[in-house]
């Protein structure tokens, strides 16, 4: 399983998520899951996660997002990097 992992900060939430959900860059095109958390401190700074099922589709995506030119909307804090899962505990 990998992992395209992306820390971002936002000047609206809401009109940034209308933007995500559209996937207009198709960057989820072939994702199986995403999550998307809200720091504490403050909910405009956004960490979002998208799983894929192969390192290859990770990748894919990520060069999709990266020439789709929606990052520069946003101010890119980290990523997008490609992650692939080392180990998984639940308590």
């Amino acid at each position: 399983m990998s992992f395209m992992l992306t820390r971002i900060h936002v000047q609206d939430y809401e009109a940034w998520k209308s933007r995500f959900d559209a996937d207009a860059a198709g960057a989820r095109s072939r994702a199986k899951a995403h999550r998307i958390l809200r720091s504490a401190d403050d909910p405009n700074d956004v960490f979002i996660q998208v799983q894929f099922a192969s390192r290859e589709d990770a990748i894919a995506a990520r060069e999709r997002l990266l020439a789709s030119g929606v990052l520069e909307r946003v101010d890119v804090q980290a990523g997008p990097a490609v992650a692939e899962e080392a180990e998984t505990v639940a308590y």
